[in-house]
């Protein structure tokens, strides 16, 4: 997450309407899923996540770095309460709500957030750099995402696989997902 603050820390308001990997999102709407996912799974880790309501997408102001700045700092206090792995999360965007324990709906958030750290990197034309550990966890977990979970349906989180031969945990864990690790921005 700290990392991801560095690369949104970048985005000015020229760039809100750029395009970005994410099929049909700006770079305004890729943000505002970003800090919604933030509260949302901060509420979910304070025992207040039930309502879908509290992942919706969240409005992205001209200050578009310190709304999400603010919105990654909850998320990490959030995922920073002592015991809180020993507990579980209701995350009620998955098969319709459910119950998971903490650690894997707090893997759940390092995908969408490995995903899209990458996006808005990608978007910038800059590098991005995980640390091996995250990497690994994130591609153990996309890993064992089912093949059927894969449409091109807009409401399904992931796009069907695209084939890449390339040995990267990061261009794998794209792939994976969906996106080209190849993809340059539109010019």
């Amino acid at each position: 997450m700290e990392s991801s603050v560095a690369i949104v820390g970048q985005v000015t308001t020229l760039d809100l309407e750029r395009p970005t990997p994410c099929i049909a999102w700006t770079l305004r709407q890729l943000l505002a899923h970003m800090i919604g996912q933030n509260y949302g799974f901060a509420a979910a880790a304070d025992g207040n996540g039930h309502d879908r309501a509290v992942f919706a997408d969240r409005p992205v102001s001209d200050q578009p770095a310190a709304d999400y700045a603010t919105s990654a700092r909850r998320v990490i206090e959030a995922f920073g309460v002592p015991d809180l792995i020993e507990g579980s999360m209701y995350l009620p965007e998955v098969r319709g709500g459910m119950t998971l324990p903490a650690p894997v709906a707090i893997g759940f958030h390092l995908v969408d957030y490995v995903a899209h750290h990458w996006d808005v990197a990608t978007t910038l034309g800059i590098a991005v750099d995980f640390d091996d550990e995250a990497l690994q966890l994130a591609l153990t977990a996309v890993e064992a995402i089912p093949a059927g979970s894969q449409t091109l349906e807009d409401q399904t989180p992931f796009r069907p696989r695209v084939p890449t031969t390339s040995s990267s945990m990061l261009d794998r864990i794209i792939a994976t997902l969906g996106r080209s690790p190849d993809w340059i921005p539109p010019t």
